[in-house]
């Protein structure tokens, strides 16, 4: 008889405690994350973008590792395309967590688009991190209504700031987006072979940075890739998706 999955769709009432604690997970990540888009905005302003320009970023593209690395190549001075194209190329990856959550979340098609906004790190965190599709929905809905809110409401209060914080370099907030990003990165590396492509994407990033322009280091570090290996997490778990690999 086939393994029995918890993604089928029978609905599953998880119960008033479960959904608790789905919401409470939830609204930790989105607040803690959300935080972060004030050190976003005041980066954004000191590297010479607009009020709007800035919010824009948050509003449309709302993924915090690609909007820290546009605005920091930017801020180094490098060619707007260079710095698009690291900014894309970092935004690749939610695309990839799109694939696993339309099977996962299984929401209707008229909401599809609108859910995509959301389609980011966090929210894929929480998200497959439930036992049931159910929860995952309330883990991925919650999660991501509260950052998008909160990281655009910071964002908007950072970039009204930057004037009269003054020099960001001086307050080491040209460091906030790397840090936030590998804080969010730290986490996932459970592997020797995650921990090793990540050590070799550093030492590529870092080696490359003096002789090539702002943001196409980030761009070559991906061959780390290829050369760590090509190994990967074990394969899902029997009737559960927590040992799903992103």
């Amino acid at each position: 008889m086939a393994d029995r999955t918890v993604l089928e769709d029978e609905d599953v009432d998880i119960g008033g405690k479960a959904d608790r604690a789905v919401v409470r997970d939830a609204l930790g990540v989105g607040v803690a994350v959300g935080l972060s888009g004030f050190a976003f905005g005041v980066t954004s302003a000191g590297s010479g973008l607009t009020l709007l320009q800035t919010c824009a970023l948050s509003l449309l593209v709302f993924t915090g590792a690609s909007q820290f690395a546009l605005v920091g190549a930017l801020a180094a001075g490098g060619a707007p395309f260079t710095a698009a194209a690291g900014a894309l190329f970092l935004g690749v990856r939610n695309a990839f967590y799109g694939l696993r959550l339309s099977q996962l979340l299984a929401l209707p098609r008229a909401v599809r688009p609108l859910a995509a906004q959301w389609v980011i790190d966090e929210t894929a965190a929480v998200a497959l991190a439930q036992p049931t599709r159910r929860a995952a929905r309330l883990g991925f809905v919650v999660t991501g209504l509260t950052l998008y809110l909160l990281w655009n409401l910071t964002t908007l209060l950072g970039a009204l700031g930057a004037e009269a914080i003054g020099d960001t370099d001086a307050w080491g907030l040209d460091a906030a987006g790397p840090a936030v990003f590998l804080a969010l990165l730290a986490p996932m590396l459970k592997t020797g072979t995650e921990r090793a492509v990540a050590g070799l994407a550093v030492l590529l990033g870092l080696g490359l940075l003096p002789v090539l322009p702002a943001g196409v280091p980030v761009l070559l570090a991906a061959l780390a890739a290829p050369g760590g290996g090509g190994g990967g997490r074990p394969a899902p778990g029997r009737g559960g998706t927590r040992g799903t690999s992103w």
